[in-house]
């Protein structure tokens, strides 16, 4: 599964996960930086990506149906990159499995 880091996560995670979620991407990188939550999902769904976001207004979208993206919303208070790294390695098998079920648009992660 790719993944699009929102803004509010290091785009350091792009290359430190590349082993596991290859092709990834950062908001920063694609020019989404400055943009709304709704046109990252609507990247996110025309390109294959999941957003990777600590932003719970993300969820809200998904709640009122402006967006059919899979969403992976990390639940934890601050945190370094290292342990949102960590997190994201160790339910990696969670993660891609998202890509192709369509019953599942959500992820917390704690």
């Amino acid at each position: 599964m790719r993944l699009l880091f929102d803004h509010n996560l290091s785009p350091s995670l792009v290359e430190r996960l590349s082993d596991v979620f290859p092709g990834s991407e950062h908001v920063f990188r694609v020019g989404m930086d400055q943009v709304e939550d709704l046109a990252i999902c609507e990247f996110a769904v025309e390109n294959g990506f999941a957003v990777v976001t600590k932003d719970a207004d993300y969820s809200e979208l998904l709640s009122l149906r402006k967006t059919s993206t899979k969403l992976i919303w990390i639940r934890k208070g601050n945190c370094s990159t290292h342990d949102i790294e960590a997190l994201l390695r160790f339910h990696s098998d969670q993660i891609n499995s998202l890509d192709g079920n369509e019953s599942v648009e959500l992820l917390m992660l704690f």
